[in-house]
């Protein structure tokens, strides 16, 4: 059974910093593609960040140059660090793994206040 277990979001005043943690397990974590996806209400999921099996990383506009996508294979961990966070981060973010076929967290809120 595959799991993905977002963990690390909360609330924060702009300008501040949040590490977000994704666990995954059910899967061969090296093999796949990961990747963060936010959903703010009202609105579609759009990626935010993804990274590939060889650690080749790429960022949506909004976020480049403030959020950085890591992952830890040992680990079987993707992280997200987001820094100078700004309201319009706020949404729920979620873990994804990418091979065939996309599996997906069960989602961590991330509210940033003005």
């Amino acid at each position: 059974q595959v799991r993905l277990v977002e963990s690390g979001g909360g609330l924060v005043q702009a300008g501040g910093s949040l590490r977000l943690s994704c666990a995954a397990s059910g899967i061969i974590f090296s093999s796949y593609a990961m990747a963060w996806y936010r959903q703010a209400a009202g609105n579609q999921r759009e990626l935010v960040a993804e990274i590939t099996q060889g650690g080749r990383t790429n960022y949506a506009d909004p976020v480049k140059g403030r959020f950085t996508i890591s992952r830890d294979n040992a680990k079987n961990t993707v992280y997200l660090q987001m820094n100078s966070l700004k309201p319009e981060d706020t949404a729920v973010y979620y873990c994804a793994a990418l091979l065939r076929s996309t599996y997906w967290g069960q989602g961590t809120q991330v509210t940033v206040s003005s």
